[in-house]
């Protein structure tokens, strides 16, 4: 059964654009991880400042894989580089799990 990762990220109108080059810079990096399924950054319309980055994933198991691994040094975790100012000023992560699904038919 697959699991679903959502991480919201307030971001301030004024950091929007470096929010979305910093994705686009990293476009495809979690591509090829093992259990990966499906990514997409969701940009507010109206109502909220909160930017949802939507993942999914084979197992709980690929996704920590991936948190432990790619994402860590994706984020600059431990290698002594000097980290850019984050473009949120807060973010949740929701997890769940794929109990139901469709698409299109064929």
């Amino acid at each position: 059964m697959s699991v679903v990762k959502i991480n919201a990220l307030t971001v301030p109108v004024e950091m929007r654009e470096t929010l979305e080059q910093r994705f686009a810079s990293r476009a495809g990096m979690v591509d090829s991880q093992d259990g990966f399924e499906w990514f997409e950054l969701l940009r507010p319309v109206e109502g909220t400042d909160k930017y949802l980055v939507y993942t999914r994933w084979r197992s709980e198991e690929d996704f920590q894989a991936w948190m432990a691994g790619t994402m860590r040094a994706a984020h600059g975790g431990g290698d002594g580089a000097e980290r850019p100012k984050p473009a949120s000023t807060d973010s949740a992560l929701w997890s769940f799990e794929v109990i139901q699904s469709t698409g299109p038919k064929a």
